[in-house]
């Protein structure tokens, strides 16, 4: 802002003119001598000499007087904020003035003139007031000496891309208070809950004039003052909502297995059903019409712990196999069967009981039913998984994977007959649907 004072130090002018007064001197006519037939010239009377000098000198005051007034009264403007009188004054400077009209002017004040106080001068005080701006986002406290909020913001334009002036509400009783008369020669406008309203009386204080349009303010909303793109002052109240929001994610659930006695090998049931646990998550969301600005974690917990999930495996040996009915003898001797895919030499045959299980669900479960397919890891192959080692240890040649189907399934069934559905820990249980 732009501060004029007067020079500090300098005593300030006394007032009145100095009218070049001189000390009046009376002296007494000499007596020259004379002959003495000279007549000697009569002297006049002592009172009437007093008389004479009396009147001369009381002429010369009321002289001296008149044309000192004339001097030393003076009549000016003085505008203070706005508000303009005609002042008339005997002061002979602007301090004196100001101090006759217990004006006080502050270091960031403005006073349009200083020194010797002339007729018809006319002095402007404009004293600083803080104003709360938002430039660019970030508030501070800055002094101006606008008259309005029109004329702050057209004072700060420069010295940000985005201004606004921030209504106080700590020390107004909840009113959103700006210490500056809206516009002075514009036209206002206030934005709120997605209406644009006109201003009446431009000249009245922000919080009037939301009275008289009947907005009410909740103790989270804040209002603002800005140039709007039309050139019009645009108040502006933000509704502002504050609320603790919360949401909760499922936490899975562990699984173990244990050793279950009454159950054949390979037989495997839930004892403990699993349960999801609960993490809640709580925070706090502040919302400005609407639009989500920011958000603070407050609670980040599991609320619930997860029921682990036991499973009961069987470890009873199964009984041994019955015995299968001998082939009955061929009408004719039969052809050499073709070797299979994985090198065996003729048919495969595992008898036992394992003729009897869904083997269709099992290789559902470990492979998708695929006869060829291969894990991720390169371990593991074909319609049951078969590792390389087991492959061979049921009699196997190659990789299982390059097996024909009915040789896979043959020698998952010897390797069920020697071992159980333990194999498949996860699919066995599919081999008894």
């Amino acid at each position: 802002m732009r501060t004029r004072r007067a020079p500090t130090g300098a005593p300030l002018p006394v007032p009145g003119h100095d009218d070049g007064w001189s000390l009046v001197q009376f002296s007494t006519p000499t007596t020259g001598t004379t002959s003495s037939d000279a007549a000697e010239p009569a002297a006049p009377p002592r009172r009437t000499r007093w008389l004479a000098v009396t009147a001369g000198v009381a002429a010369l005051v009321v002289g001296a007087g008149t044309a000192g007034y004339a001097h030393v009264h003076k009549a000016v403007v003085l505008d203070v904020d706005g508000r303009t009188q005609e002042v008339s004054t005997f002061a002979g400077s602007v301090e004196g003035l100001l101090d006759e009209e217990g004006v006080v002017v502050g270091d960031r004040d403005v006073v349009s003139a200083s020194g010797a106080l002339t007729d018809g001068l006319e002095v402007v005080v404009r004293h600083a007031t803080p104003v709360t701006v938002a430039m660019d986002g970030a508030e501070e406290v800055v002094w101006t000496t606008a008259l309005s909020a029109e004329e702050a913001l057209t004072d700060l334009a420069d010295r940000a891309s985005s201004v606004a002036l921030v209504a106080s509400r700590s020390s107004a009783g909840g009113r959103p208070e700006l210490p500056l008369e809206l516009v002075v020669r514009g036209a206002a406008e206030v934005h709120v809950d997605g209406q644009v309203l006109p201003v009446s009386d431009a000249d009245a204080t922000v919080a009037s004039v939301l009275g008289e349009l009947g907005v009410t303010l909740t103790p989270l909303d804040r209002v603002q003052v800005v140039r709007g793109a039309d050139g019009r002052v645009d108040v502006l109240v933000e509704r502002v909502v504050v609320q603790n929001v919360t949401t909760t994610h499922e936490v899975p659930f562990t699984s173990r297995t244990q050793d279950d006695a009454a159950r054949y090998t390979g037989e495997r049931a839930v004892a403990q059903a699993g349960v999801a646990g609960v993490r809640t998550v709580v925070e706090r969301v502040t919302t400005v019409n609407g639009a989500e600005q920011r958000r603070l974690p407050l609670l980040d917990a599991v609320t619930q712990q997860p029921v682990e999930e036991v499973v009961s495996v069987g470890t009873k040996p199964r009984p041994a196999p019955k015995p299968a009915p001998a082939p009955a003898a061929p009408a004719r001797p039969a052809a050499p069967a073709a070797p299979a895919a994985g090198g065996a030499a003729g048919p495969i045959t595992a008898g036992g009981d394992a003729d009897s299980l869904n083997w269709a669900a099992l290789a559902k479960c470990e492979s998708g039913g695929r006869a060829d397919i291969v894990s991720s890891t390169g371990k593991y192959h074909g319609l049951y998984q078969f590792s390389v080692a087991t492959w061979q240890a049921v009699g196997g040649s190659g990789l299982p994977s390059q097996a024909s189907a009915e040789e896979q399934t043959a020698r998952a069934k010897m390797l069920y007959n020697r071992s159980g559905a333990g194999q498949w820990p996860h699919c066995g249980k599919n081999l008894f649907s």
